[in-house]
């Protein structure tokens, strides 16, 4: 049976070995070397744009445990990676062109993949894996955009997460504005030299360059969000400006005081576990460096463990939670998946993983079998049960973190971040072990 694979970056090449080495004949289709997004320049499969880092190889982080879980499912990324590793400390770095070589010529000699040099123009009728990537534009968005209607969309600016392990819950309390809609944030009170310190720090904090295919513009029927605008933006605009904005105290009253704080940051749940909160309306360009340090003077935030620091960049994304099922598929379509970043993972990894999932789903389909559904105790099942069920009101793209993870329970003593960490990935490896053992 034939199938096809649009896209022959990390998660196409990932997706395609998954269904030829389960005997489906693979038609990948890859628009190289006749076109090129603004970003690609390499002629090669798995082109890695924004850096040679795959980022940490220790097990016992985030990234490091989602390559575990992926190597013990096959992945093709993982192996060609560390033949091709550079020296980078506890990182996995590569030489860019040597892994886009070695992933090429591993897909090149599968002989049950096709390459097909050529751009799609059409949505494909079923039995296929979308991973075009979040620069996919022209004809083929349109197609995309008409498919999936007004959930398929463009972001300037996301805001941080922190950890809701990490908030000192002394100091951030529970309130909606004027009591209504019940205690659905977090609120971290300043007073007037708080908020002058901090307004301060955010002005003069260092921003992040973007690169020419960042910057936003109307395409292919893409929404440009135009209320998206980075915090330290804002601020910039006057002393008041995010007072009367993002930081408005109104119609809350700060419990320590029993008054009015002079200014307020509400943080809002990422997730239904109340594991993570997104800092709401703190959408930034600001460096990762200059965000840890600014962003942690706020009362509360001191000790905040941020699993993700605010991006601004073109990204073109499903929400996926709509869409897509926790196998990628697009709900209510013949067998038609997407994969990588496009879904709302985010980074090189995770758009591998996705790809692993997506291609893994189908061929199971194809061969009359249930798709295998990863417990939410492995990275693999935590990011895809995020793609497929995070809150819609705000869907952004999410990379792994330890905090989307479920907490262990502890009920001998208080661990320290790395026994936390380890305990986690050992519990993740194990059970996915067990599940792909049945």
């Amino acid at each position: 049976m034939s199938v096809k694979v649009i896209g022959a970056g990390l998660a196409g090449c990932e997706a395609a070995m998954q269904l030829a080495r389960r005997g489906f004949s693979v038609e990948l289709y890859e628009m190289k070397p006749q076109k090129f997004t603004p970003a690609h320049k390499y002629e090669g499969f798995a082109e890695l744009v924004c850096s040679n880092s795959l980022k940490s190889k220790s097990a016992d982080s985030a990234c490091g445990l989602l390559k575990e879980e992926m190597r013990m499912l096959g992945s093709v990324i993982v192996p060609a990676a560390e033949k091709t590793a550079v020296p980078a400390g506890g990182a996995l770095a590569v030489n860019r062109y040597a892994f886009s070589d070695e992933v090429t010529r591993i897909i090149r000699n599968e002989p049950n993949i096709t390459v097909i040099s050529a751009e799609v123009t059409e949505f494909p009728e079923k039995n296929a894996v979308i991973c075009t990537g979040p620069l996919t534009g022209g004809a083929f968005a349109e197609k995309i955009r008409e498919r999936c209607g007004e959930y398929l969309s463009f972001y300037d600016a996301a805001a941080p997460i922190v950890t809701a392990e990490s908030i000192d819950f002394d100091t951030a309390f529970c309130q909606s504005r004027y009591d209504k809609g019940g205690a659905d944030y977090l609120n971290c009170p300043m007073n007037k030299d708080e908020y002058d310190a901090f307004y301060n720090a955010l002005i003069n904090a260092e921003s992040a360059p973007l690169h020419e295919f960042d910057r936003p513009e109307e395409s292919a029927g893409l929404r440009v969000y135009e209320g998206c605008m980075p915090v330290e933006v804002l601020a910039k605009r006057g002393y008041d400006s995010v007072r009367y904005g993002c930081m408005k105290p109104v119609g809350l009253t700060d419990p320590r005081t029993g008054k009015r704080p002079y200014a307020a940051v509400q943080l809002r749940k990422e997730d239904a576990d109340g594991t993570m909160y997104n800092l709401v309306g703190f959408q930034t360009n600001l460096k990762f460096g200059e965000q840890k340090r600014v962003f942690s003077m706020i009362p509360g935030l001191e000790n905040a463990e941020f699993v993700r620091y605010g991006v601004m960049h073109r990204n073109t994304f499903l929400y996926s939670p709509k869409l897509l099922d926790e196998h990628f598929m697009l709900k209510g379509s013949d067998n038609v998946f997407f994969a990588g970043q496009m879904t709302g993972v985010e980074g090189y990894v995770e758009s591998a993983m996705s790809g692993i999932c997506a291609g893994r789903a189908l061929a199971d389909i194809l061969s009359g079998k249930s798709p295998l559904s990863f417990p939410r105790t492995t990275m693999t099942g935590a990011l895809s049960n995020y793609v497929a069920n995070a809150f819609t009101y705000n869907f952004q793209p999410m990379g792994a973190n330890m905090g989307i993870l479920p907490p262990i329970k502890t009920a001998v003593r208080k661990q320290s971040k790395q026994e936390k960490y380890h305990a986690l990935s050992q519990r993740a490896l194990a059970e996915l072990e067990e599940l792909i053992r049945i």
